[in-house]
């Protein structure tokens, strides 16, 4: 059963073992003369101003939550839509309650103000 996944782990620890491999040759042959200038954070091309710790609204952490939740639930349709045959009415009902539940949240965050960007 577990030699199943054999491959696999070989895959992962070569994939490991090549890039260190890799990281440990370029840093031992590739040049290395840093410069303050190089060593500098880049912030799009402009001088970087400030602390780099600043405060970040919440409205951008809830839109990026926000959307991870509907891709995610939205993910679901595929193989709903794959087995839909086989599933019948029940897998009918099932999915239009899930669908629902899932319009419901967002209409709800849609009146609460939760999608704007101001």
């Amino acid at each position: 059963m577990l030699s199943d996944y054999v491959p696999i782990a070989a895959l992962l620890i070569l994939s490991v073992v090549m890039s260190f491999i890799i990281l440990f040759m370029s840093r031992l042959f590739g040049p290395y003369r840093p410069t303050a200038r190089k060593l500098a954070p880049y912030e799009s091309g402009m001088q970087p101003y400030g602390q780099a710790m600043r405060r970040i609204p919440v409205k951008f952490y809830r839109v990026a939550v926000l959307f991870i939740l509907f891709d995610i639930e939205v993910i679901f349709f595929l193989p709903w839509a794959v087995i839909f045959r086989d599933l019948g009415v029940y897998g009918l009902v099932v999915m239009g309650v899930f669908f629902f539940v899932l319009t419901a949240g967002f209409v709800y965050e849609w009146k609460v103000g939760g999608l704007e960007w101001d």
